[in-house]
């Protein structure tokens, strides 16, 4: 409900302009991209209760301040315009965005410590259980994510973002104890949980001990010699020195641990398969806001997009389906490389329906010198576009480049200028596109969870964290290079070329995976 409510609200605030949603994204993929690695690490050093209640505390806890702040915003929003010049608007804003920031790296520590650490315990190492709860959690999470948008958006329009906000912080709090409960009592019924292998421990008792044997080697060294005003001298200027380490001593063993996370990441057997599936995060063919707002500017009604994300969903289950049934049968990496090609294969209709009858896509965008020497071809291309509809707030709008509203399904609030009385010349692009998306996720979900359970199996329980968290910052960085492509070109004739692009990200991605399999094939074929 808060993914999907945070952008609506920040749009509401700013005037139904995208500036807020798209800075949101960009500080929520920034702060994972640099603070992964040290979530990891922090859920690696600290015991799992210990992890998981700060996690879910620090979390809930800033979506309520946060849902306070808002309705206070949405409430006295005039008053608080004509204070300091109008600057309170600004650091109101901010304090949103960066409440916001801090609940989603505390929901990005609790999915790392919940299902990349905690099922793996909880099955009891067990390959098939494995499976079948890393199924189970994505089934959950896929209805989740078509009834709380659905549930949060009738209370919103019904009532008031005011009443929404309300809604959220009541949900947030009652959620609160509810979660905490059951993590307990989880934590309780699994002794296992409360056991973590001693090697950090060990590692950072020695370090403490190396330094402690230095630092009285280096005191020995200097009573040995005599005192005289040199040496005096000289050891003030030490000390001097040595101050100036403490004070970036934090610093440098933050930036140690990021380098180490990262060093970890690229020693670990599942690199490869790990880096393949982050490229799949650099795409627009997907339910976001960006694939929705296009469809608007084709001339799809929101009710028939809801519609086909229901479906979508749908499909997304179906995947989970045949990811455990594909595993009993193949095995799990041969589950990957069915899973890749299913999702190549379908993907193929995009790239058709770039080229189809209906589609806005301007060829002449590719060679802009003849565009610019030729008047008679650009008007040509406008007359062939008469199907596309100009966004709200001019041509160069972007297409809703965030996907922090992933799940949207009413969005006519942005787009109160289309005509629906006209309709496109044909429907065959935009149904070759949206039939390609909805059947892909069969395939894309079976192989996220066969990476998700390759990570699971193959990392060791005391690297588990901060790897994971290395592969979220990398699929943040890949999808900042998403919403970079979308920002520079956000016109609706643009949006076959990110077609095209995405499935090349996507192709270089499973491509990744299908070395992976061949390393480990011919690895279990050397081993026999």
């Amino acid at each position: 409900m808060w993914h999907f409510a945070i952008s609506v609200f920040l749009i509401e605030l700013y005037g139904r302009n995208l500036l807020l949603t798209a800075v949101f994204g960009l500080v929520v993929a920034g702060s994972v991209l640099l603070l992964g690695a040290l979530i990891g690490d922090w859920v690696d050093r600290n015991p799992r209760n210990k992890v998981a209640h700060a996690s879910l505390f620090i979390q809930n806890i800033s979506v309520t301040v946060c849902s306070i702040v808002l309705m206070l915003v949405f409430l006295y929003k005039q008053r608080i315009e004509q204070i300091w010049d109008g600057w309170l608007t600004v650091v109101c804003y901010t304090v949103v965005i960066i409440l916001a920031d801090v609940a989603n790296l505390a929901s990005t520590a609790l999915t790392i410590a919940i299902q990349r650490d905690w099922i793996v315990v909880i099955t009891g190492y067990n390959r098939g259980h494995l499976a079948g709860m890393n199924a189970t959690m994505r089934r959950i999470d896929q209805v989740t994510n078509i009834l709380a948008p659905l549930a949060v958006g009738q209370v919103m329009t019904l009532a008031s973002n005011v009443v929404g906000c309300g809604f959220i912080l009541g949900w947030n709090l009652v959620s609160l104890i509810v979660e905490f409960f059951f993590l307990s009592r989880v934590y309780r019924i699994v002794p296992a949980l409360s056991v973590k292998p001693p090697v950090e421990e060990e590692d950072l008792v020695y370090q403490q001990g190396t330094e402690r044997s230095k630092s009285q080697d280096e005191d020995n060294a200097a009573q040995r010699q005599p005192l005289t005003e040199s040496n005096c001298n000289t050891n003030l200027h030490l000390k001097q020195i040595t101050k100036i380490p403490l004070c970036f001593r934090r610093f440098r063993w933050l930036v140690s641990t990021c380098k180490d996370g990262w060093r970890a990441y690229y020693r670990q057997p599942v690199f490869l398969a790990g880096m393949g599936l982050a490229f799949l995060y650099t795409t627009v063919l997907g339910f976001d806001c960006i694939t929705t707002g296009y469809a608007y500017t084709q001339g799809i009604s929101g009710s028939l997009l809801s519609l086909l994300m229901g479906v979508s969903a749908i499909t997304g289950l179906m995947g989970t389906v045949m990811f455990t049934r594909l595993r009993k049968t193949y095995g799990l990496v041969n589950t990957g490389i069915i899973s890749s090609c299913l999702h190549l294969g379908c993907l193929l209709l995009c790239v058709c329906s770039v080229f189809a009858p209906g589609s806005p896509m301007d060829l002449s965008l590719l060679m802009p010198y003849i565009a610019n020497s030729s008047a008679e071809l650009g008007e040509m291309a406008s007359q062939k576009q008469k199907h596309t509809y100009p966004l709200r707030g001019g041509s160069n709008q972007p297409l809703l480049p965030d996907r922090s509203s992933i799940h949207w399904t009413n969005n006519t609030v942005l787009f109160e200028n289309v005509p629906s009385d006209s309709a496109p010349e044909s429907y065959v692009s935009i149904i070759l596109l949206f039939l390609g998306v909805i059947t892909a996720r069969i395939g894309l979900w079976s192989f996220d969870l066969t990476v998700t359970q390759l990570l699971q199996e193959n990392i060791c329980e005391s690297e588990r964290g901060v790897v994971n968290g290395v592969q979220s910052s990398m699929n943040y960085l890949m999808d900042l290079l998403h919403f970079i492509m979308v920002v520079s070109a956000p016109q609706p004739q643009h949006f076959g070329i990110l077609v095209i692009i995405s499935v090349l990200f996507i192709t270089t991605g499973h491509t990744m995976y299908f070395l992976y399999a061949h390393k480990t094939k011919r690895k279990q074929r050397l081993d026999t």
